[in-house]
């Protein structure tokens, strides 16, 4: 059994789809108290945690929500205590290599696994600006200075952390309208300015708008199903 920390984006179809599949398990077992897989790894580390679980289950729901799957199986509402586990089975780091020697022939997930740590940021900056511009100017200027092929494993850490926080409302119409500047061509219905849209609105002229023209830059972004969640 496997719960991804990293962002559900980085999965392929099986993967995203099996782990949706082993949450309901888990939460099963931790609810209905049952013996199996009671004492994995996996199990033990999400017991008290109800509530970070749900969110991850709503996490994988958005990015599938993203690919075209429809979703029928909601979790029951979770306890309001919880928060997420403080450890790690394996750090979001090397959850990148696990994913690189799994994948290996095989089809990949919507975003590509990063080989170095400006890949990586790119891929989660959308994502940190809607929860702290001042977190983002610092994280992208660190990153700046990092050589090509130093050593990521403490900013995937971060990253992962960081986008366990929830964002506001604000922060997120921050974040989508940056996103749109990347559509040279992007349109709004009738010609309407952003702000004058609801969030989820907009982030699903966002959506459609980069899966249907395969946009790279947006399409390799976490905040394109993420953000969803928050909404």
């Amino acid at each position: 059994m496997r719960i991804w920390d990293i962002n559900p984006g980085y999965l392929n179809r099986q993967s995203l789809l099996g782990e949706h599949r082993e949450l309901h398990a888990i939460v099963s077992v931790i609810t209905n108290n049952k013996k199996g897989y009671s004492n994995h790894p996996e199990t033990l580390r999400w017991k008290g945690h109800g509530r970070a679980l749900t969110l991850r289950h709503d996490l994988l729901v958005a990015e599938m929500s993203l690919r075209g799957f429809r979703h029928k199986s909601p979790l029951p509402p979770p306890p309001e205590t919880g928060e997420w586990p403080v450890k790690y089975i394996d750090e979001p780091y090397r959850q990148f290599s696990l994913l690189e020697n799994k994948y290996k022939h095989k089809e990949q997930g919507r975003i590509s696994l990063p080989r170095n740590a400006r890949q990586l940021w790119h891929q989660h900056r959308y994502s940190v600006l809607a929860r702290n511009p001042d977190i983002y100017e610092a994280i992208s200027s660190a990153v700046s200075r990092m050589k090509k092929n130093e050593n990521f494993s403490d900013l995937a850490n971060e990253l992962t952390e960081i986008l366990r926080q929830q964002p506001s409302s604000r922060g997120i119409r921050n974040a989508l309208q940056h996103m749109q500047r990347h559509m040279s061509d992007f349109s709004l219905p009738d010609g309407r300015a952003s702000e004058s849209l609801s969030l989820k609105t907009l982030l699903m002229n966002i959506q459609q708008r980069t899966m249907a023209d395969n946009a790279s830059y947006l399409t390799a972004s976490t905040a394109l199903s993420e953000l969803d969640v928050w909404i």
